[in-house]
Parts: structure tokens; sequence; C-alpha cells
């Protein structure tokens, strides 16, 4: 497996760019018996004539932790405390299918606290849409791509311009874009000449959307799954999308992996990627998919 490539002085400095979805967590790391039973599975997962990982991680403690910010992947249900999305699903799903345990209770943190446990090996694996950037990449690894979103332009249908119909007319016009700080969304709006003075950026998707819906911008770019649920969720909403997906491929949403759990476990990131093929085989990345997603 993949070595640490940075000392720990770098790791604390390049983790305060890594906060946005594209406090420290208290999980302890898992002991030699837990490498020695994931060594063993994997070695013996991948003997196997049809190359499942079924039961792979059995035995194996893994610390995990989340954030509740981000709809419909991650986020509390109406009661406030159950934990509920297209995120939490798939772990249960991949704890189920790998047998492994949680080391201690789900971690839940802002996006800021996730990535600097993850950076800094406190937090074994994560998943909360993170987008597997090349700064995070530097840091963390990543398993391959379970959901691959593109952004959407959101508009108020009574406040903002109606020259507003897509990306085009809006990056080109004068008008004011409110983004999240450090998305795949922000970083487009950089990259792509919008001067700092026409971008409201925001610590929480959840103030852009405010907003929007008080006319204080005339748009958001968001990614493309928390902005139609949104839209369907809150009741009289003057938001609506306009125009087509953009920047498809560019928020990879992916399992976060640290290079201390991957070290432990050897084979672990591979194992974390045939699980993903295995449930998208055997269908339930699709049922995930229709459950929450459409």
């Amino acid at each position: 497996m993949k070595k640490k490539i940075i000392s720990i002085l770098m790791t604390t400095a390049m983790v305060m760019t890594l906060a946005a979805g594209c406090g420290s967590s208290s999980g302890s790391s898992a002991g030699s018996e837990d490498k020695k039973s994931a060594e063993d599975s994997s070695s013996s997962s991948s003997s196997g004539t049809d190359g499942s990982v079924e039961g792979a991680l059995k035995g194996v403690k893994l610390s995990f932790g989340t954030t509740a910010l981000f709809a419909p992947f991650t986020y509390y249900d109406e009661d406030g405390t159950t934990l509920i999305g297209f995120d939490i699903d798939l772990e249960k799903a991949l704890q189920d299918y790998l047998g492994f345990e949680l080391d201690g209770d789900v971690q839940v943190m802002d996006y800021s606290a996730l990535t600097t446990s993850l950076a800094e090996g406190k937090l074994d694996f994560g998943m909360a849409a993170l987008c597997a950037t090349d700064e995070r990449k530097a840091v963390m690894q990543f398993s391959d791509t379970y959901c691959d979103s593109g952004q959407v332009v959101m508009i108020n249908k009574e406040t903002s311009p109606k020259e507003i119909t897509d990306i085009d007319t809006l990056i080109d016009g004068d008008y004011t874009i409110a983004v999240e700080k450090g998305t795949a969304s922000h970083l487009y709006c950089q990259n792509n000449g919008v001067d700092d003075s026409r971008l409201e950026v925001h610590d929480t998707i959840t103030t852009a959307y405010e907003s929007l819906e008080q006319g204080k911008v005339d748009a958001v770019i968001q990614d493309s799954p928390n902005a139609y649920y949104y839209i369907k969720t809150t009741d009289n909403t003057k938001l609506e999308v306009v125009g087509d997906q953009f920047n498809q491929g560019q928020s990879p949403y992916a399992i976060a992996i640290s290079n201390d759990a991957a070290e432990r476990n050897d084979g672990l990131v591979d194992i974390f990627n045939q699980a993903l093929s295995d449930l998208t085989d055997n269908g339930t990345i699709d049922e995930l998919t229709s459950t929450w997603l459409e």
C-alpha cells in the first residue's frame, strides 16, 4: 500500500484547504489483531474463484466519520438525532457486506473537521459526498467513485433576472452568485473568470439558499443532487433550476480512507473498491439511487 507522502507539519498546513464537501475525532486506532485479520481476509478473498470480497473485513474495527450537512447524502431526520441519507445507507451496506465493525460511534462533524481528522489519521474512513480532489489525495486515499455529480444553476423565480437561463448567461453577465466555500461550484466560478466582487461565499449551502430565497443574490451554483433535493423538500420555495447540468466529472464522490488505516490494513482500498463493484452488480447501488437521488 501507498506510504505516507508528507510530514505531519505539511499535513497540518494542507488540510486547511480541504474543508468543503464537493473538531477532532475520538475514534481510536485498530489494533494489531485488526490488521492481521484484514491481511488474512484480503489474502483469502483475492484468491477466491469469484473475486468476491464478501466478509473480507470480518473482525476488523474501523472508525467512521461523516457530516450531517449535505442532504440527501448525509443529514439528520426530522427528529434531529437520526442520521439518514445515501451515504449513511451505503456505509451500512458496506459494513454488512464486508463484515467490519465500527470502532466507537459514528463521528459527526463539519467538513473542515472531517477532512482534517482523515488527513491526520484520527478517523479511518469517511463518507459525506466527499469529492476526491487532487488536494485531498495528497493527504488521504480514495475509493473508486460511487456518484459523479455535476453542477446546476438555481435562480429565484420572483427576483432573479430573466436573462439567466443557464451557466453561460450567468457567467457572462454581471450577476451576483452565491456558492459554498471551497466546493466544486466555488472553484468553477474562480476558474471561469468570475470576479470575487460577484461572488457571495458562504460557509454552508444552507445560508446560500437563504440568500437567494430572500433575493439578495441573483443565483446559486450547487451540486445537482443537493439542489434538486432542496427544491423537492422545501415548502413554498421560490427557487428553481435553469439550464442543464455542467462541470460533470469534477465532483466525484468517493470513500475517503486515511493513510494510517490503509497502512494498518493491507489491501483496504482495493477491498472497498471491489465491494463497491459487487454492490453495483447486485443492485444495491441502484436501489440507493432510486431511494435517495430520484
